[in-house]
């Protein structure tokens, strides 16, 4: 069975410019929650949405049908989301390596209903000290950790997206939490 998307694309390559409205409708979504999650700007996640899909319309040419629609999608968001965050580094000065407390690009949080003001200060240092953690990760142990929490892909779908093995990824995953469980350790 062809992947719905994968069929729009392939209708888009041949022409078919309703498709690719289709393709957009479908998955701008998407992309837009990911572009959050990284960026922690809804503006700059906007903007995401749209450089990602004058990719997928330029690409329309060289578009090879290998994997499921959506992780070719995953895969140009996380490019475009990782570019963003390294020229934001570069023009604040800081280095790609290091980890930046101020840094809120990583993930960004559910506004919770109706909390009492203490769990919520309690919850908001939390989300400070998961973003901290975040931050220090390496930007492959990131991009799964996003990938396999947030979006809820499986291991081989990470690994599409990744362009890397399936024991690569559980290897990513695992070094990932033991860093942020050693970092978080005493919040939890």
């Amino acid at each position: 069975m062809v992947d719905p998307d994968t069929r729009l694309m392939v209708d888009f390559t041949r022409g078919n410019l309703g498709a690719f409205r289709d393709l957009v409708r479908r998955n701008q979504g998407i992309v837009l929650n990911l572009a959050y999650r990284y960026l922690a700007d809804h503006a700059e996640a906007e903007d995401v949405v749209q450089e990602v899909f004058l990719k997928v319309y330029a690409a329309a040419d060289s578009y090879e049908p290998r994997a499921k629609f959506t992780t070719w999608v995953y895969r140009i968001t996380v490019n475009v989301c990782l570019n963003r965050i390294r020229a934001r580094r570069t023009r604040r000065g800081v280095s790609l390596d290091a980890a930046s407390t101020d840094d809120e690009s990583t993930v960004a949080f559910a506004e919770p209903h109706a909390e009492a003001p203490s769990a919520r200060l309690e919850r908001e240092e939390l989300e400070t000290k998961v973003r901290e953690a975040m931050a220090t990760l390496p930007e492959t142990q990131r991009t799964a950790v996003l990938l396999r929490r947030f979006d809820e892909l499986s291991y081989e779908e990470i690994a599409q997206v990744m362009e890397t093995s399936v024991a690569a990824v559980k290897s990513l995953l695992a070094r990932a939490r033991h860093t942020l469980k050693a970092m978080l350790e005493k919040y939890l």
